[in-house]
Order: C-alpha cells, then sequence, then structure tokens
C-alpha cells in the first residue's frame, strides 16, 4: 500500500511524526508537508510563487519526507503527482493540534487538504486531536490518540476504500480512563466549537488599529454530531463528503 501524508503544522509537527510511524506498519509512505505551520489556510493554493521542495531526515523505516515551501493542499498535488513514482492508495491529512469539527472544518487546512485529495480522486482521511498546551500535556498527553490510533487505522485500512471519499476523526484530548469510546457516522455540527473575539491591541493617531483573534470553547452542539461526541468524551467519526 501507497500513503501519503501532508498535515498543516508542518514537517516538523509531533503528530505528523506519530501518524507516518503508524502508518509506515501498513505500507510504502511519503510524507510531504509544508515548511511551516499553515493552519486555517483551508483549500488554498500557492499562485505565483515557486514552490520549493526539500528532502527531510524522518527516521522512520519505509518513510520517504519532504518539506515544502506551499500550503497543505499544494502538497497533495506535488506529492501524489510529482514526488512520489506512483500515486497513492490513500492519503492521510494530519494529526492536526486541534480539533476539526462543527462549522470549523470550513477554515481547516487539514480537512482541507484531504478535500484536495479527494478532488483528486483519492481517499482521504483527516486525523485531528484536542489541543494540547503546556498543562493539558503534562495531565493526559496524547493518550487516547495513541491508543485508539492503531485500531481506527486498521478498521480503515481493511475496508474498500472509496476515493474520492473524506473520513475525519478526532481524538478527545481527556485521560485515557475518562474516553468513552468511538462513534460512528457523526454528522458534523452546524454549530462552531469557539467563540471567536476580536481584541483590540492598539488604536494609532491616523485611525488605523491592530486586533488579535482569540477563542472561547463552546459547550453546545446537537446530537449525533462531531461536536456532540467530542465534547461527551467520544472518538468522533464521520464522512466530510463523497464527491461524484
Amino acid at each position: 500500500m501507497k500513503i501519503l501524508i501532508t498535515n498543516d503544522d508542518g514537517i516538523a509537527s509531533d503528530g505528523l511524526f506519530r501518524l507516518a510511524k503508524e502508518a509506515a506498519k501498513w505500507g510504502e509512505v511519503w510524507v510531504v508537508a509544508p515548511d511551516s505551520q499553515r493552519s486555517a489556510a483551508s483549500h488554498s493554493l500557492t499562485i505565483g510563487d515557486p514552490l520549493e521542495v526539500c528532502p527531510v531526515d524522518m527516521p522512520i523505516e519505509r518513510v520517504k519526507a519532504f518539506s515544502c515551501s506551499g500550503l497543505p493542499s499544494d502538497c497533495v498535488r506535488l506529492g501524489s503527482k510529482y514526488i512520489m513514482p506512483e500515486e497513492p492508495d490513500v492519503v492521510f491529512s494530519g494529526i492536526n493540534n486541534g480539533y476539526n469539527v462543527g462549522t470549523d472544518i470550513q477554515y481547516s487546512a487539514t480537512v482541507g487538504a484531504a478535500l484536495d485529495a479527494a478532488m483528486c480522486g483519492y481517499p482521504a482521511v483527516a486525523w485531528s486531536e484536542g489541543f494540547m498546551g503546556d498543562e493539558r500535556q503534562s495531565a493526559s498527553g496524547h493518550q487516547v490518540t495513541d491508543l485508539y490510533l492503531p485500531i481506527i487505522m486498521e478498521e480503515i485500512l481493511k475496508q474498500d476504500l472509496v476515493p474520492h471519499q473524506v473520513i475525519n476523526i478526532n481524538f478527545p484530548d481527556c485521560p485515557i480512563d475518562t474516553c468513552k469510546g468511538v462513534l460512528r457516522n457523526r454528522k458534523v455540527s452546524m454549530g462552531n466549537p469557539y467563540v471567536d473575539i476580536y481584541r483590540l491591541r492598539e488604536e494609532r493617531e491616523d485611525g488605523s488599529k491592530q486586533f488579535t483573534i482569540h477563542w472561547v470553547d463552546r459547550n453546545h452542539a446537537d446530537e449525533g454530531t462531531d461536536l456532540r461526541a467530542i465534547l461527551d468524551g467520544y472518538i468522533s467519526i464521520g464522512i466530510v463528503n463523497n464527491i461524484s
């Protein structure tokens, strides 16, 4: 099996490394990922500027890795058509540091890369987990992801992969003893997992202003949705699209 992996957190991301390490148990893995952070780039492509692709040493057997100066969707197109000697059987995007559920999906470059892979005709899987700051990292780490990642990857790769389809998977950031398991066939919540707040940082004499964006967690979502699953301590699995 030939697997292409990208992400939006950059080639040095811990989530990318963990995903590639697990995927390498299933076949030949090619990593083409942005050279730095590209979060919230959605489904954007680089237009006009040249794209630099450079080999990167990733010490995992059966993994070849490259950094790219472009965006995650650029990585999918370059990786699948121009870097890999043969096209991939499946495209993985992630593991993103932060959920991609609800209406937040439309901004996500993790899901955006998976959508681009689907548009190119490949089966695709977007992988995300709760945001890990220093305090949470020491408390619970990636316990749920580390336990369930190999189980869910095996489930996906042993089934018939569907071209043009994106499977969206989110792991909660709770300790393992409070995770309630896996909920499948989750619908995309129409709610936003965060409330956006723009804070004024500076107001200048010429009338210009400087703002920064901040997020406040939201604790409401409809039953049967991806966001509801995460809020209740479940792993959420659902289909984002099925392009025909």
